[in-house]
């Protein structure tokens, strides 16, 4: 390459990495000011850094098809900010593609934020009234979502993360879970403060103090003794999966719903976000369940697939990572094969997702099986699909299919499209989204009639976004949108 072309693409990225670190301002600004989050194609955009963004722009690219850079972004955001709009969640990168496709329609990018989100502008158009919240335990999920409440909490008129619940044997075990919250084998180092007050039974976490309270039953429990009311407790214990046990929270005094993280036994609602949280009365029911990791997984691509091709019958194998209810090395367990070490081998065992998926989808009722295999690897799972269709399709079609899900429609925050022929499942420790769809993986029969897909999944981080997402439309705290 001669050298003034080098010259010339080296300035050009350096100019990109200026412009990102001035769109990092801008994002900073609106979420901290007016409650305005900007994600681009469902990514993430406040906390992240120059790189980041830069490659989020990549992506959307590839699979937007838009050569949308970080300068319309970051024009688009600095005309969002200067046009005041009320609380929202804004998808930028949607928000771009339109840009690029009507800009000479209008003056400039201010011109075309007043026009086409001129139902955000104005702070009268929503008024949020933040949401206490407990966590009732403190395990693998409980410490990921506190992270993300936190990370979440902006300026504070959403979900607030009040007070946590654990069984503790002494007072020091307060400082052992604030380093657990603070550093993570999986999901690496919290980046904030974390700081024990054992004195005082509490955590500070970004200058947000949490109680630690420490109890044996949820009805012993005054939350209104901790300054909290109305509060949604969020079980993630599974020690209850019915009504009668999780009912047992509404009887502590201060509390008003409660979300189970599991699957919910009997009438208890099981919701998975993005696909059937708008069938139900949310002020008719004050006991939920936010359904599996896989079900959440799952669903999403099940129900796009459904509604475009119809579905005949078919097979959903998990291959997941083991988890705490496994043992180190081999011991006694109440279900077969879990009680060998998890570290070692991989173990055959059951999983819930076909009952789950008649929950969430009725109409496929009776038509599924499903069998699970947990591996040696602490995150990430994958769930194979083996589709019987009633239409005949192909590969390239199943991915379009999949493609429109994942930028388009209501399923927008649950489905990722992946392109990627290197894709492995470390690479998506962390990933926010429920299903991210492996393209290139799509298997379709010589007939059409059936499909093999490949489902990824971080089996902690991206179901625990979520339960936040459905717990956020529990509380109320939802704010305008344009996705």
């Amino acid at each position: 390459m001669p050298k003034e072309i080098y010259e010339k693409h080296l300035q050009s990225w350096i100019e990109d990495e200026k412009a990102a670190l001035e769109l990092i301002a801008v994002v900073g600004k609106l979420w901290f000011d007016h409650s305005i989050e900007l994600i681009i194609f469902r990514n993430q955009m406040v906390d992240r850094s120059a790189s980041e963004l830069l490659h989020l722009h990549h992506y959307a690219r590839e699979v937007v098809r838009h050569p949308l850079s970080v300068h319309d972004t970051l024009g688009l955001a600095k005309a969002i900010y200067a046009n005041h709009l009320a609380p929202s969640r804004l998808d930028i990168g949607r928000i771009g593609v339109q840009w690029l496709d009507e800009k000479a329609k209008y003056a400039d990018e201010s011109d075309f934020v007043r026009q086409t989100l001129k139902g955000h502008i104005g702070s009268d158009k929503i008024n949020l009234q933040p949401k206490d919240v407990v966590l009732y335990g403190f395990g693998r999920i409980g410490r990921i979502a506190a992270r993300e409440l936190i990370t979440q909490a902006g300026r504070g008129d959403q979900l607030r993360l009040r007070a946590i619940v654990t069984r503790d044997k002494s007072p020091d075990d307060i400082v052992k879970r604030a380093d657990l919250l603070r550093s993570d084998s999986v999901h690496g180092h919290f980046p904030g403060t974390v700081i024990p007050d054992v004195e005082k039974r509490c955590i500070w976490v970004n200058g947000h103090k949490i109680d630690m309270i420490n109890a044996g039953t949820p009805e012993e429990i005054d939350y209104t003794a901790y300054g909290i009311d109305n509060a949604l407790v969020i079980d993630n214990t599974g020690v209850w999966r019915d009504r009668a046990g999780l009912s047992r929270h509404l009887k502590s005094k201060g509390v008003s719903k409660v979300l189970l993280t599991a699957p919910g036994k009997g009438d208890i609602p099981n919701v998975v976000h993005g696909v059937n949280n708008h069938n139900f009365d949310l002020e008719s029911e004050n006991i939920w369940s936010a359904a599996s990791c896989t079900t959440n997984a799952i669903i999403p691509v099940l129900s796009a697939i459904h509604d475009s091709l119809g579905i005949e019958k078919g097979h959903v194998e998990t291959v997941h990572s083991y988890t705490n209810d496994q043992n180190l090395l081999d011991n006694y367990h109440k279900k077969y094969r879990r009680g060998r070490s998890a570290a070692l081998n991989l173990v055959i065992t059951e999983t819930g997702a076909e009952s789950a998926i008649a929950k969430v989808i009725p109409e496929l009722a009776g038509k599924f099986t499903g069998n699970a295999i947990r591996v040696p690897t602490p995150n990430v799972s994958l769930a194979v699909l083996n589709l019987q269709l009633h239409q005949a399709t192909s590969k390239d079609d199943v991915n379009e299919i999949m493609r429109k899900a994942a930028l388009e429609g209501h399923l927008v925050e649950q489905i990722q499209y992946s392109f990627s022929n290197e894709l492995v499942s470390s690479d998506l420790v962390g990933n926010p989204i429920a299903s991210i769809f492996d393209s290139p993986a799509t298997i379709v029969s010589r007939d059409g009639k059936s499909v093999v897909l490949y489902v990824w999944y971080d089996n902690e981080y991206g179901y625990t976004r979520q339960v936040i997402r459905f717990a956020k439309q529990l509380a109320g705290v939802i704010r305008l949108r344009n996705y």
